[in-house]
């Protein structure tokens, strides 16, 4: 149980943090991507969460195991693989015309933007189409 109230804890702050700086309106992405007419927040967003992240993660990863878990879950393959290309294509390809990543995306659902539910939706497709794709290709490794 304390798991699940962890886990809701951190999202709220994650999505009270998006909203706040912004980033659930598609507006703010097309802005950061339009050379026309450039709007640099996106970039002072990512820069607070690398460097918060970069202040904390080593302080937090020297401690023998998680708070409220028994182990660290931190990827160990390395290899960049074509899948993780097509992968970074696609996602890309999608935050460029949605306007939306997916926490972002989840966040607007509760303003009841319709370009939320059209981007959640089809991400999830995107969801069900690669987990067919990876029963009949298996993952490289």
């Amino acid at each position: 149980m304390k798991n699940v109230l962890a886990a809701f804890v951190v999202g709220l702050l994650f999505a009270l943090g998006l909203g706040i700086s912004g980033m659930t309106q598609p507006q703010k992405v097309i802005g950061f991507l339009d050379m026309d007419a450039w709007d640099p927040s996106l970039i002072f967003v990512m820069i607070g969460a690398v460097g918060i992240h970069a202040l904390f993660y080593p302080l937090i990863i020297k401690r023998n195991k998680p708070v409220l878990d028994d182990k660290f879950y931190i990827p160990e393959n390395k290899s960049v693989t074509a899948a993780l290309v097509a992968g970074a294509f696609i996602f890309g390809v999608g935050w460029a015309i949605g306007g939306f990543c997916p926490g972002p995306a989840i966040v607007s659902l509760a303003s009841g933007q319709s370009s939320a539910f059209i981007f959640v939706a089809m991400m999830l497709l995107g969801m069900t189409v690669y987990y067919g794709f990876a029963k009949l290709f298996p993952h490289e490794k």
